[in-house]
């Protein structure tokens, strides 16, 4: 039996990107809870958490992008040409933010207010950025044979305009539950009573975006609403359902890791529900895996470097949350 190469590949650039979606997503959400946090000491905290790994996070949207191109360099010309605007936006917010956490840290009181800015509206507009496209991904694409034939803005419509203001609550949530896991104190205490709110609202943002994509797109209806899919989808609600109002439950106790570990489980079925109606395209409406694919050579070729790439990252990831693993005190700094 052959190896099934453009499989294979699609299972790693999915596993690439839900890692960055996991691992930069609390990251931008220290920076979108920003606002809402309003002592200095309590912000350079905040930071402090993942001051010693945030640059590391992004190595998997690069491993991500360097796939689809090696992999899917149709899929990835389809998705520049589509997504040119949305996509370079993200990338200025994504070094936006970064210089703004370098130099925060070393500014001057005068100064300091402008970075503090800087930081929080760079992690909004990646973000944002970031979600519209996944939306613009879901609605498809218009192509005729190799080439996109829509237009430079077709990537406006409401319905990405509501995903990228739906994966601002989402790494909202997973930012707050990290620094519940991270600090203590009133800094804690502040992000417990923010959790709960943001809970609710992505619970509600799940529910709509659920209810608008098979009624949108009648091929992920299809899929979603026909047996035997039906009987694979039923129990994703339920554990939707249980994941949030588990997290509800533990922000009432002393449970700090708990949260976190939910609000993972909530990005996870949300992605892992993606995947599954798109499946087995990779560009609705039609383009599939296979068809996207790359040369076997090329794709074979591409396949040991990743073999042998993949778990250096993942190695040094590993222990580099290991070693700091700990709290995270007001006062304390890896800067």
């Amino acid at each position: 039996m052959g190896i099934d190469l453009p499989i294979i590949w699609a299972v790693i650039i999915a596993f690439g990107l839900m890692m960055y979606v996991v691992m930069d997503g609390f990251d931008l959400g220290i920076g979108i809870l920003f606002p809402f946090v309003k002592d200095d000491r309590d912000r350079d905290c905040m930071m402090n958490t993942v001051a010693p790994v945030w640059d590391g996070n992004e190595t998997w949207l690069v491993l991500g992008g360097a796939g689809l191109l090696a992999a899917f360099p149709i899929v990835y010309s389809f998705v520049l040409s589509a997504l040119y605007l949305p996509l370079v936006l993200m990338l200025a917010g994504l070094i936006w933010r970064g210089v703004a956490f370098e130099f925060r840290f070393k500014a001057d009181p005068d100064h300091k207010w402008f970075w503090t800015h800087a930081f929080a509206w760079g992690s909004y507009t990646a973000t944002f950025f970031q979600g519209v496209a996944l939306g613009s991904l879901i609605n498809g694409f218009k192509v005729e044979g190799p080439s996109y034939t829509g237009g430079a803005f077709d990537w406006i419509t409401p319905f990405s305009l509501f995903t990228g203001v739906g994966l601002t609550v989402a790494y909202a949530l997973l930012g707050s539950t990290w620094l519940i896991m991270k600090t203590e104190g009133d800094l804690q205490r502040r992000m417990i009573e923010l959790a709960r709110p943001i809970t609710l609202t992505l619970l509600a943002v799940i529910a709509i975006v659920s209810i608008w994509t098979p009624f949108a797109h009648p091929a992920v209806f299809k899929r979603w609403f026909t047996l035997p899919d039906l009987f694979f989808f039923a129990p994703v609600p339920v554990l939707v359902l249980a994941a949030a109002f588990g997290i509800l439950h533990f922000l009432k106790r002393d449970t700090h890791s708990a949260p976190f570990v939910l609000a993972l489980l909530l990005l996870f079925l949300g992605y892992s529900g993606l995947g599954i109606s798109l499946w087995p395209n990779i560009i609705p409406p039609d383009l599939s895996i296979r068809a996207a694919a790359g040369p076997p050579q090329s794709l074979g070729f591409a396949l040991v470097g990743a073999l042998f790439i993949v778990p250096i990252i993942l190695t040094y990831t590993a222990w580099s949350y290991y070693v700091f693993r700990g709290k995270v005190k007001v006062g304390d700094g890896y800067h």
